[in-house]
């Protein structure tokens, strides 16, 4: 008989639990067009905007480690509050941001909400990862990731239908391109004003749904689960876990992978807007991208029934290769399809490389494994201010720069590749 995926007694925990996947997925999202939406508003370059993600995922890659730590002294209820907290706080400081017309101001903000985001990642995924039996947690995780996507859709559709479409600063003429850097600065300052609090908006209605979801998890108790109680000295957990080469090599693999979601969400707008369109249409291939990358996880929770889960992780990352090559070689149309396509390939790779990864992983060494891997989202935060520096160039070698760029996260999907293919290969010769 197959282990159930879900056990009747973890139900409403896995459901209250996985609701925070989408919360998160609301925020990474929304956030990812707010680089082309700062860069016009403050008149920045691609390099300079793309200091939003470097402070979202630098977040994350400052507080995993001490979200580890504090489950490992208290527990998984204790964590997801303390993070729910921090998200709300964060998001509240999108106030004064947009007062004093700050941009370091907004990118500190970010910087705080993603403290939260760090404690709900490194709570989140192993809790749901104990709930049930080992044999089942990687489908099991995929579920849950499978509801990520559909905070991403709704993030994204905010941006889209209201926070792009209303920015006066990003407003085009006949020829399709932007006026504002035109205008004098005293016009400048009154747009500036507007769109700022276009941007603030989403967020602070952001911090109360946030606060609501903090009320109900603190009156509901939680399972204990075998991950739940930690024994043993930080210093020893590490040792294993380094010892551990499929969980070494996880890590890195899981840099590289968020590395490469993050540039291509992020740099579709770019993308698309060398074809010369607009912001808020060009959010719409966003959309696509994403309504594709949660049919994705779904399907990927069925096939992984009969195909192993690391070999599926090779063969998607061959087609994520094969697209993100048609984006940089096509100019047109055609290469940003190529673009939005890569989204389908990208759907099983976080989740599936976080399972792998953790699977033989000690109960007791949980949380801060799954620290150090959503430690590893700091990819995030270094490569897609390089892929900036690149795009900045306009052209390279008589071939538009932004086409280029994607030379960086096809290096990130071969990495993955590898990876897939080499735990498979481990697994069939054991």
């Amino acid at each position: 008989m197959k282990d159930k995926l879900i056990e009747k007694k973890y139900l409403v925990t896995f459901i209250l639990i996985t609701s925070l996947f989408a919360l998160w997925g609301f925020a990474n999202d929304i956030t990812n067009p707010m680089v082309a939406a700062f860069q016009t508003v403050m008149e920045l370059s691609t390099f300079e905007a793309s200091w939003v993600q470097f402070a979202f995922y630098g977040g994350y890659a400052t507080m995993a480690i001490p979200a580890a730590l504090f489950i490992r002294r208290y527990n998984y209820k204790s964590g997801i509050l303390l993070g729910l907290g921090l998200y709300a706080i964060g998001a509240f400081l999108f106030i004064p941001a947009a007062m004093m017309q700050n941009f370091l101001f907004f990118c500190l903000s970010l910087y705080i909400l993603t403290f939260g985001l760090a404690f709900l990642e490194t709570t989140a995924n192993p809790f749901i990862l104990s709930l049930g039996s080992k044999e089942s947690a990687t489908r099991r995780l995929n579920l849950s990731q499978a509801f990520n996507p559909l905070g991403s859709l709704l993030g994204m559709a905010v941006a889209s239908t209201i926070v792009l479409p209303s920015l006066l600063s990003d407003q085009r003429n006949g020829a399709g391109e932007t006026f504002f850097h035109t205008l004098s600065e005293a016009e400048k300052a009154n747009i500036r004003l507007h769109d700022l609090a276009v941007i603030r908006d989403p967020y602070v209605i952001l911090g109360i749904v946030v606060l609501i979801i903090f009320l109900i998890i603190a009156f509901k108790k939680m399972p204990q689960t075998d991950a739940s109680v930690q024994q043993d000295k930080a210093i020893n957990t590490v040792k294993r876990l380094w010892k551990n080469k499929v969980y070494r090599e996880g890590v890195v693999t899981q840099v590289f992978y968020v590395a490469a979601q993050i540039m291509v969400w992020t740099y579709i707008i770019h993308y698309a807007d060398n074809l010369g369109i607009n912001k808020a249409t060009a959010q719409n291939f966003n959309i696509i991208a994403m309504c594709l990358f949660l049919c994705g996880r779904f399907i990927c929770t069925f096939l992984m029934r009969f195909i192993n889960t690391r070999l599926l992780l090779g063969i998607f990352g061959i087609g994520a290769m094969l697209c993100t090559f048609g984006t940089i070689a096509i100019v047109g149309k055609l290469g940003l399809y190529c673009l939005v396509g890569i989204s389908v390939f990208m759907s099983l790779m976080f989740p599936t490389i976080y399972g792998i990864a953790l699977e033989n992983v000690e109960s007791q060494d949980t949380s801060l494994g799954a620290a150090f891997l959503v430690m590893a989202i700091v990819g995030g935060a270094i490569m897609p201010p390089l892929q900036g520096l690149i795009i900045d160039k306009q052209e390279i070698l008589h071939h538009p720069a932004v086409n280029i760029s994607f030379i960086l996260p096809l290096l990130s999907f071969a990495i993955i590749t590898l990876y897939g293919f080499r735990t498979y290969r481990k697994v069939t010769r054991a």
